[in-house]
Formats: C-alpha cells, sequence, structure tokens
C-alpha cells in the first residue's frame, strides 16, 4: 500500500501543467478527539493519493488541520469523502480567493502532537469554553466600537503585508510567543474592554479565545472563519472592507490579495512592495519581502554572499550544506542582519 509520495514536486509540476485541468486551494480544520491518529492519517493518505489530492495536512490526538489543492472535477468526490467522516460532515471549506493550480505539489499528511504548535497544556483549561463567533457584518461593527480591543493573532511576517485597521500586531515568530505578550499587554482590560480576535482561517483563535477566557477575559469574540472567509462575505454582501493589504497564505502563492493597499516595503530597497520570496540560497532559504527590481540585482537571493553561493556549482553548494539540518533555526522568517528595510 503506498504511503508516501512517488513523484517529485518538480515531476508533480510538469504533471499538472501536461493535465491543463483546474485545480481547487482550500483549507478547512476541526478540533475533534482521535484515538488513533496514525490510522486515521493513512487512511486520508490513500483516498486523496487516489484522488490526486496534494497539500500539507497535520493529524493529531485533537483534530486535523489541512491547507490542499483538489482538483476541480473531483471537489464533489472530495467533499463527499469528507462527509462520510462523522466529525467532518459539513466542515467548512475556505476556498482560496485566488487560484494557482501549483498551490501544493505534494501530499503530505502527518501525525504531530498538536495541529498547531500553541505550546498549552489543554487539560489545564477547559478547551471548549470558547469566544462568541461573529459574521464579517457583526466583526465590522465591533471593531469600530471604543471599546474593542483589535488582536492580529498571526505572525510578524504575516501582518506586515496585511492587517485589519487599528489592529495589534504582535512582533512575534510563533503562535505561541503571542499568547502571554497580549495577556500581558491587556491584563488591565479584562472586564471592561471587548476582546476580538482573527487569524487566516481561523484555526489559531479557536485555541487561543479559550485560554483567555481561562486567564480571565470577560467579552471574547473571534472572527469565523478568518480572514479568508471574511472576504468572502464582504464580497458576497458588499459589505466595507476593513483589511488593508494581502493575506499572507501557507502554499506556494505565499498571499492573497484582499484589497489594494500595499502596506509593507521591500526589505532590500524600502520601496511598497508585499511580495515574499525565499532566498534561492537553500543554504539559507530565508522568506523575506523582495522588489522586482531587487530580485534582478541580487539574483533572487537576500544578500551579496547567498548570491556568491548561489552562483556556485551545485556539488559546492551540498558541500557548504553538509551537516547543516533544514530546520527552523536555519530557515528563519522575515528577520536578519542582512535585510536593511526590514520594519
Amino acid at each position: 500500500m503506498q504511503l508516501y509520495n512517488k513523484l517529485s514536486a518538480k515531476e508533480r509540476a510538469q504533471l499538472i501543467e501536461e493535465a491543463g485541468e483546474e485545480r481547487l486551494t482550500l483549507s478547512f480544520y476541526q478540533y475533534h478527539k482521535i484515538g488513533n491518529p496514525e490510522l486515521f492519517r493513512n487512511h486520508l493518505f490513500v483516498a486523496w493519493d487516489e484522488m490526486e489530492a496534494l497539500g500539507r495536512i497535520y493529524v493529531a490526538n485533537e483534530g486535523i488541520n489541512a491547507q490542499m489543492s483538489v482538483p476541480a472535477k473531483k471537489f464533489t468526490a472530495f467533499k463527499e469523502f469528507l462527509d462520510g467522516i462523522n466529525f467532518l460532515e459539513n466542515v467548512r471549506l475556505n476556498i482560496a480567493r485566488e487560484q494557482d493550480d501549483k498551490s501544493f505539489l505534494k501530499l503530505k499528511v502527518k501525525v504531530r502532537k498538536k495541529i498547531v504548535a500553541d505550546g498549552l497544556v489543554d487539560d489545564t483549561f477547559d478547551v471548549t469554553n470558547k469566544g462568541v463567533h461573529v459574521d464579517a457584518s457583526t466583526f465590522n461593527e465591533l471593531i469600530e466600537d471604543e471599546n474593542t480591543v483589535l488582536v492580529d493573532m498571526r505572525n510578524h511576517y504575516e501582518s506586515e503585508i496585511g492587517h485589519f485597521k487599528n489592529a495589534v500586531t504582535p512582533d512575534v515568530d510563533t503562535f505561541r510567543d503571542s499568547l502571554d505578550i497580549i495577556e500581558e499587554d491587556l491584563k488591565d482590560h479584562k472586564e471592561d474592554k471587548k476582546l476580538v480576535m482573527y487569524c487566516t482561517g481561523g484555526i489559531r483563535c479557536e485555541k487561543a479565545s479559550a485560554y483567555f477566557k481561562h486567564k480571565g477575559f470577560k467579552n471574547v469574540f473571534q472572527l469565523e472563519g478568518g480572514i479568508i472567509e471574511y472576504a468572502r462575505q464582504v464580497e458576497a454582501e458588499k459589505l466595507d472592507n476593513k483589511f488593508k493589504g494581502k493575506n499572507f497564505v501557507f502554499d506556494h502563492r505565499r498571499g492573497e490579495r484582499i484589497s489594494d493597499d500595499v502596506i509593507s516595503n521591500c526589505h532590500q530597497c524600502g520601496t511598497p512592495c508585499d511580495e515574499h520570496v525565499n532566498c534561492a540560497n537553500e543554504a539559507c532559504h530565508l522568506l523575506f519581502i523582495q522588489c522586482e527590481e531587487c530580485a534582478k540585482a541580487n539574483e533572487n537571493c537576500c544578500s551579496t554572499e547567498c548570491a556568491e553561493i548561489n552562483a556556485l556549482p551545485y556539488e559546492e553548494q551540498k558541500k557548504l550544506r553538509s551537516g547543516k539540518g533544514n530546520s527552523n533555526k536555519i530557515f528563519k522568517k522575515g528577520r536578519s542582519e542582512k535585510l536593511a528595510f526590514k520594519k
């Protein structure tokens, strides 16, 4: 039984091009107690591999978190498969605003301790005692209230290219880093302010809202479906769009434009820009914002040093990378002394 990818990303990309068929990028999550995550993971992989579905999916005892690319002609079969799983029946599917047939090039279904790395010990508080879910219209009303504190639950490199107006955007690298910072900054307003949170698709707010209620916040709200669902409702219902810029997404697209505003700058020259790239030097792979002019001048690298390494023959580059694991300690996101205009 095949439980792994047989094709490389390059081979898969070629097949997608040759097929010339439309694919849908989507995401979903669900908190639910899963007794045997490994068995469930294998079940998903076999079914989705047969459907030619691709993506990055995390399965844990606490549930599932999925970002995927599905052939459009097989979407109905994909939905029927999900509906056949009791806790995923009618689960909300966040369909991407901007489609790209190559948003994902492999199917990765991984078993993790958590579906989001939150650093929390769940049995110390009631994770089901969540905040009030609100739709786009109610959210717009709430964030105009002077008694509301609006908090972005995403990381610095996400909020840098787009966020809601007047939002508190913690300068953090990970979700777990933001929880204690937000509690400390808002400790004097646990009873007199409305704490309203949002994230990309809603999953981070699910856990954060319960955590902050546990910590004594009395009025906790979260944007249902996150920025992705907000943008859909704004367009469908002709609502006022309060989001400025792009919504960072965790696939090859790296972002979806929600408004025409460009609120960030190229990290190399400072010109207005909100295009995230990865440094072409595989030993660096730094995620940063780079304009077209700087991409040409620096050969798609974050620095002269990396450009020089990237120009070396592949085998020499491989030797330089030898002994260095591809961990988060190496593949940093948006933070480097080499970036002169990182705000």
